[in-house]
């Protein structure tokens, strides 16, 4: 249920804002938002599993404090990303 490790390296390389970058906003959201995708997937064929929709729940929230801390920084960072990772406001 979590992403692969070449999942993650090629999300990490996309939204990385600088060389080595791990730990920025973007990436972060970006690597919640791979990880929600793949449970959303999970549900469509465990519809009880709801153990794991509660960690989906965490996830979203966790995301949504990121997306919430980035828009008070710089809403032009935020505005691109949700763009890019086609998520709504």
């Amino acid at each position: 249920m979590s992403i692969t490790v070449e999942d993650k390296e090629r999300v990490i390389k996309e939204y990385a804002t600088k060389d080595g970058d791990t730990g920025s906003p973007e990436v972060q959201v970006a690597i919640l938002t791979s990880r929600i995708n793949t449970l959303t997937e999970h549900f469509k064929t465990h519809k009880k599993d709801n153990h794991s929709r509660r960690g989906l729940l965490k996830l979203v929230a966790q995301r949504r404090k990121l997306l919430d801390y980035l828009k008070g920084k710089d809403e032009a960072r935020y505005s691109d990303l949700i763009k890019r990772l086609n998520i709504r406001r």
